[in-house]
């Protein structure tokens, strides 16, 4: 690359110096034989340069290589793999036509690409939005190592891909979340509570199992110790209620709290069903417009997360008298019934309160809202001014009104999870882990 940039100077001020050398001629003519002989020299590398690049009518081909859906606010790997068919080493500029979403139009990435091989360009994307997304054509401009022309290539079809929910978080909450509760970054792993009674089996005795399932008439059958072995309560009925409304359009380091309540509602959603139970799916906002009914059948996940994928906010008020309405005529026997929303002020819970607590009545009902980081480091910094003693003080008041939330939920019988939008996740499924353990469903 370095090389051909050298060339292509040479062969600009080879031209340059052509032209002045034909108009210095004028005043002094023996120079006039000279600039021929420039002009000659700099129009037959040209002339080389064209056959050289423009001889075959497809020397080389561009494809791009990418995951049929991309995650929610994950890296996505994007790989262009570019074929030079010509007969000597082409240096290239890459030009891929990202979607809109990315608002990305500087993208432009080099590489130097020996004589028929194939050279791999790995990059990656993280979408903010679900939808659509749509990508272009990759431009990709050769030159050869004379590096005087160049030749544009359009390569590649547009694609149409999908951002989902993120997939990736589900892949990575999956196993460690069946198996125990989670831990991350600034969370606390949580004791394991309570004790099925649901029976498994009944195996040899290890250190560590509880004595107070020894099965006595196993023991004296077999001669040594032999213990009951109890498994977590299968089929209970899982609801994750995502709150559309308004105040979940709300953003958090580039995502909004409604695509943070719905990355969570899918992992949680595929924790309940590796744990043998049926998750199902309300969203509302104005009105309940998605109801998809518990189940535990291997295509539910999918479902969900079909509809999950076009879920936007239409910047309505949300009505938690419609919400109740269709959880009672619909959902006939208790269920878990996890409520993502957010509440701007404790008038604004109070509100809606009485409904909560109707809710409550019929369902085991956990409420996940979410605490203003932001507050935190107002809070934290030292006060300089008077303006910073104000600011500071109202950070403080506002940062006492949520948990003053959390605080009243649980005085009518409701579960409450206050949480940051980087933890609602991994907080999420470790309370449904809890409950389950605690035998609360």
């Amino acid at each position: 690359m370095i090389k051909s940039l050298y060339l292509n100077r040479i062969f600009y001020y080879c031209g340059f110096s052509a032209a002045g050398l034909f108009v210095i001629s004028y005043f002094l003519p023996p120079l006039f034989t000279v600039a021929l002989l420039l002009g000659a020299c700099t129009l037959i590398a040209v002339v080389v340069d064209v056959v050289l690049l423009f001889s075959q009518r497809r020397a080389l081909t561009a494809t791009r290589f990418m995951q049929p859906r991309l995650s929610n606010g994950d890296d996505n790997k994007v790989v262009l793999s570019i074929k030079n068919a010509y007969g000597f080493k082409i240096a290239t500029s890459i030009i891929d036509e990202l979607p809109f979403q990315f608002q990305d139009r500087t993208w432009k990435r080099h590489a130097s690409i020996l004589a028929g091989e194939a050279h791999e360009l790995a990059y990656w994307l993280q979408p903010r939005e679900r939808g659509s997304y749509e990508f272009g054509h990759i431009n990709v401009f050769v030159r050869s190592p004379l590096g005087i022309v160049s030749r544009h290539y359009i390569c590649g079809e547009p694609q149409t891909v999908k951002v989902y929910p993120s997939y990736l978080q589900m892949r990575r909450f999956q196993l460690s979340g069946v198996a125990s509760p989670l831990t991350g970054g600034g969370t606390k792993r949580m004791r394991k509570l309570g004790h099925s009674l649901e029976f498994e089996q009944i195996k040899e005795y290890v250190p560590g199992d509880d004595y107070r399932t020894i099965n006595w008439k196993a023991t004296a059958r077999h001669g040594y110790l032999m213990t009951n072995n109890y498994t977590d309560e299968r089929s209970q009925q899982i609801y994750c209620i995502v709150n559309k409304g308004r105040i979940m359009k709300m953003p958090f380091d580039g995502l909004s709290l409604l695509d943070y309540s719905i990355n969570a509602a899918v992992v949680l959603s595929n924790v309940a069903l590796q744990k043998q139970d049926r998750a199902g799916l309300i969203t509302f906002a104005q009105n309940v417009d998605t109801f998809i009914p518990a189940d535990k059948k291997g295509s539910q996940l999918n479902v969900i997360l079909e509809s999950l994928y076009r879920q936007s906010t239409n910047f309505m008020e949300n009505d938690f008298e419609k919400l109740f309405s269709v959880i009672r005529n619909r959902i006939t026997h208790r269920s878990l019934l996890v409520l993502f929303t957010n509440f701007e002020s404790l008038e604004t819970l109070k509100r809606e309160l009485p409904y909560l607590k109707k809710i409550a009545h019929y369902h085991l009902l956990m409420v996940v809202f979410f605490e203003n980081t932001e507050l935190r480091s107002l809070i934290q910094q030292p006060a300089a001014t008077i303006e910073d003693i104000y600011v500071k003080t109202i950070a403080e008041k506002y940062n006492l009104e949520k948990r003053a939330m959390a605080k009243e939920l649980r005085q009518h019988g409701i579960i409450a999870v206050l949480t940051a939008p980087q933890h609602l996740t991994i907080n999420a499924i470790n309370k449904y882990l809890e409950l389950k353990s605690k035998q609360s469903i």
